[in-house]
């Protein structure tokens, strides 16, 4: 483990997947770290979350691959079915070829396991990470020895550097960049509904999708198949802004006229839901400043057709940590080189996941086009098509330099 001159602290806004992630990765090139979070407590709101093989390399690269392996549902596949006729769309096997090719399994897992696995690994490093509960980062200034952030109270905290992996909303964002938000218009719900309470003809060891005209619906097993995460989307008649709150089940039915029963039952089961309201920001060329740098949603805020923020967020972290390795812990340097390696692969995921969403909701002669799309393709065909995604390994996760 490296030791670096400086004594002050890296500072991190945000307590999320992607702040405990950089955390880690941040130790584990011998920095101490200050974190910043806004809610009360270190925590995870949501349900649940697909981790590629992709992720595990980065959570392997953490220090924290076995914990979420013990905390993951290894699922048989994807599979993608009309909502309309129930015919299958497209299926992609995530057994043992699937594991052969990219070297690692396909899961999925409760976003609050997700996150309990980096935070144990956090609390491992003991007093080389600080946490700041209930603390907003307001103001950022910066000067050739380091970073002074104030907080919602005026007290001022100076580290190296600051990480700010402060989310969708992100106030260091809005500081350097200062970009507007893309409100998509599409609405999701999300609930867990415990096993005893979900249909036995959809208890499908799958991520599984279906998709209708202008809405999808998808579900999969978590915590060993004691519960189900369900997820509803659809293209709001509203003009919506960016925003969590409760849901209503009414407000989904209405949004799911001439959807098979099968899958309309999905909208039935949960006894609450949390609805968000998606946006997602255009792709930017540059998000360090210096010794501030950008992370996870903060720095490519995606809408959630790839399957990919969370696991995006964790491979920023290892990045980050491989640049400063290579730099000798020269942040200016090795920023510069985190997003240069960063910036088109999470550009592509941002811009993917919104044509995702669009052959998603196809309706018309688009859904028959859809349809016909993926029919009778080989496992191989779609292991291809996703080697860019899942690919990904630490020992080439640099640009050149």
């Amino acid at each position: 483990m490296a030791t670096h001159a400086s004594d002050l602290p890296v500072l991190v806004a945000g307590g999320g997947i992607g702040g405990l992630a950089a955390a880690l990765a941040l130790v584990r090139q011998g920095f101490r770290v200050q974190v910043f979070e806004q809610a009360p407590e270190i925590g995870e709101i949501g349900a649940g979350m697909q981790l590629g093989p992709n992720a595990f390399w980065a959570f392997d690269a953490l220090g924290v691959g076995e914990a979420a392996r013990s905390r993951a549902v290894y699922i048989d596949e994807m599979v993608m079915t009309d909502a309309i006729d129930e015919t299958t769309i497209g299926r992609v096997p995530t057994g043992e070829a699937f594991r052969q090719r990219f070297g690692n399994p396909y899961a999925v897992i409760h976003r609050a396991d997700a996150h309990g696995s980096l935070l144990e690994g956090v609390q491992k490093a003991g007093d080389r990470v600080g946490f700041h509960t209930a603390t907003r980062i307001e103001r950022i200034e910066q000067d050739a020895g380091g970073v002074t952030v104030y907080d919602q109270r005026g007290q001022a905290y100076r580290g190296q550097a600051l990480i700010g992996a402060d989310g969708v909303k992100s106030v260091v964002r809005q500081q350097f960049v200062g970009d507007p938000a893309r409100v998509t218009g599409h609405v999701v719900y999300r609930a867990v509904v415990d096993k005893d309470d979900f249909p036995e003809d959809l208890r499908w060891n799958a991520a599984s999708l279906w998709a209708g005209p202008h809405c999808h619906l998808v579900h999969y097993p978590l915590r060993g198949g004691e519960q189900y995460n369900v997820v509803v989307t659809f293209h709001s008649r509203e003009a919506e802004e960016w925003g969590v709150r409760d849901g209503s089940k009414e407000e989904v039915l209405s949004y799911f006229q001439g959807i098979c029963p099968k899958a309309r039952q999905l909208i039935e089961l949960p006894k609450s839901w949390k609805r968000w309201a998606t946006a997602d920001r255009d792709p930017v060329d540059r998000w360090s400043y210096g010794r501030v740098t950008l992370l996870g949603d903060a720095a490519h805020p995606t809408t959630q057709y790839m399957a990919q923020g969370a696991c995006m967020a964790i491979e920023d972290a290892v990045t980050l940590g491989e640049a400063l390795r290579v730099h000798g812990g020269d942040f200016e340097k090795a920023l510069d080189l985190y997003q240069r390696s960063r910036i088109a692969r999470t550009a592509r995921i941002v811009l993917s996941s919104r044509e995702m969403g669009r052959i998603y909701h196809a309706k018309g002669v688009e859904r028959l086009v859809r349809n016909d799309l993926w029919r009778g393709r080989s496992p191989e065909r779609f292991y291809d098509a996703i080697e860019w995604l899942y690919g990904w390994r630490v020992e080439t996760c640099l640009a050149p330099h």
